[in-house]
């Protein structure tokens, strides 16, 4: 039987859903936008390069160890399984996005590319022995529960973690939608772990979605990279330039926790925002350059500024667009350093129906950098932090003055607001919590309007 290889996305981790995570890779059509495989050359597993003598001692140690464990280990254990493990232990050897995919898992794989899926909603990771969190998608039972990236799960439904592999932390998380679970979460800052109850659900994902800010200013959120997300956020900005009524101040466009996806969908998306130039190359073994994605003409935004917001929960195809961005000096980067996810990993279908999830390559941005283990480094760097109003009962006016003057005519301001400001509606008041509740966030919408100056300022002198 002859396999196919299917190049893929960048989760840097497992989702937590009815099965393994990654989603194999898709190309988008320069003509049409309709999503397509983006390699579909049938390749033997076995490589075709100059076969080297194999290490017998190492074979024959293999053997002795297998017949061993056939004839003494206390409990009876199959062929097969031992095979299966022993395998298991061979790509869990290379990295942490290596494994091997049963045929259930393979189906999930193919299914997830389309924004659907089974479970908590939750990135997680192998680090020094623990489960980390890397991030929790939007709208799921993790993020509606309040985890976040950077949690510990030391227990799950009671069970203890610690020196789990990421499979078996997998499985015992996954479950049919409707059945619960407790998770007990370790964080920083937090003296004592904690529990969390949740019930499983099957995960949609809206990949896109966000809001007007300021009448002129977009918002656009990306939670993930799936295989028509490019398209959705050109339709998202068009609807924002119809509300805005004219073309956009400037762009917030906001991956934080975004764990991923795609490849080719971040190359879309960078693509939307580029006139020309390369957006992202993939080197495989010997630093030899395999792919490079240029952009095509045409902005979307015709020059306008952008902000791109990133955390340490923004990884891989995130990790992507903003070294596109930062490198063509086309956005400003604000945030804290990503998650530093810069491999590539190859989908290779398997006899039995399942895959193998190789990594194949590193991937650079257009100025050659290498972010595998280091992230981006943002332009600005933005800590999330929480900063209050002082109350207006603090503050001494000259009415509060003892024996002040009366006001000449005191019918005049009677319709204005407290100090000053109109009454609002629904929707600005929801645009209010939302740049309210997220310090990052209304800094980021500072800066995109000093951009705007400039950007305004600059075009006025046909510079």
């Amino acid at each position: 039987m002859r396999l196919s290889r299917f190049p893929l996305i960048l989760l840097p981790c497992l989702v937590v859903w009815g099965s393994m995570p990654l989603l194999p890779a898709h190309s988008q059509d320069q003509e049409t936008g309709k999503d397509q495989a983006e390699d579909t050359n049938e390749t033997p597993l076995s490589s075709n390069e100059d076969e080297k003598t194999l290490p017998l001692e190492e074979l024959r140690v293999f053997a002795e160890v297998f017949g061993k464990i056939k004839s003494e280990y206390v409990d009876e254990v199959s062929d097969v399984e031992l095979l299966r493990n022993a395998i298991q232990g061979m790509l869990s050897g290379l990295d942490p996005h290596s494994i091997l995919l049963e045929p259930e898992e393979f189906r999930e794989v193919r299914i997830s590319t389309e924004g659907k899926f089974g479970g908590l909603g939750i990135e997680v990771t192998i680090e020094d022995g623990l489960v980390r969190v890397v991030a929790p998608i939007d709208g799921t039972p993790a993020h509606d529960a309040d985890i976040r990236s950077g949690d510990v799960i030391v227990r799950i439904d009671g069970q203890r973690v610690r020196g789990i592999n990421l499979r078996d932390a997998v499985e015992s998380m996954r479950g049919e939608p409707g059945t619960r679970i407790v998770l007990t979460i370790s964080r920083e800052g937090v003296p004592e772990p904690f529990d969390v109850p949740l019930v499983r659900a099957v995960i949609k994902v809206t990949s896109v979605r966000g809001s007007l800010l300021d009448d002129s200013f977009g918002y656009a959120r990306i939670s993930s990279f799936q295989s028509g997300t490019a398209t959705s956020l050109r339709s998202h900005i068009e609807k924002l330039k119809g509300l805005s009524e004219g073309p956009l101040d400037g762009l917030l466009l906001d991956l934080r926790n975004n764990p991923g996806g795609v490849l080719n969908s971040a190359v879309g998306v960078s693509d939307l925002f580029l006139e020309s130039g390369n957006v992202v190359s993939t080197r495989g073994r010997g630093n030899v350059v395999e792919d490079t994605y240029e952009a095509r003409p045409g902005d979307i935004l015709d020059g306008a500024p952008i902000v791109i917001l990133v955390n340490s929960g923004s990884a891989s195809a995130s990790e992507i667009v903003a070294g596109a961005l930062q490198d063509h000096e086309r956005a400003i980067i604000m945030g804290t350093r990503t998650f530093g996810k810069g491999s590539v990993q190859t989908v290779i279908p398997v006899n039995n129906g399942g895959a193998l999830k190789l990594t194949t390559a590193r991937y650079y941005t257009p100025q050659l950098r290498s972010i595998q283990a280091r992230g981006i480094e943002p332009d600005i760097e933005v800590r999330q932090s929480e900063v209050r109003e002082i109350g207006a009962a603090q503050a001494v006016r000259e009415a509060d003055l003892s024996g002040h003057l009366r006001q000449e005519n005191p019918d005049a301001d009677q319709g204005a607001a407290p100090d000053g400001g109109e009454s609002g509606g629904a929707e600005e008041a929801g645009e209010e919590d939302l740049l309210a509740e997220d310090y990052q966030l209304r800094e980021a919408l500072n800066l995109l309007k000093g951009l705007r100056l400039v950007y305004r300022k600059t075009n006025d002198d046909g510079n």
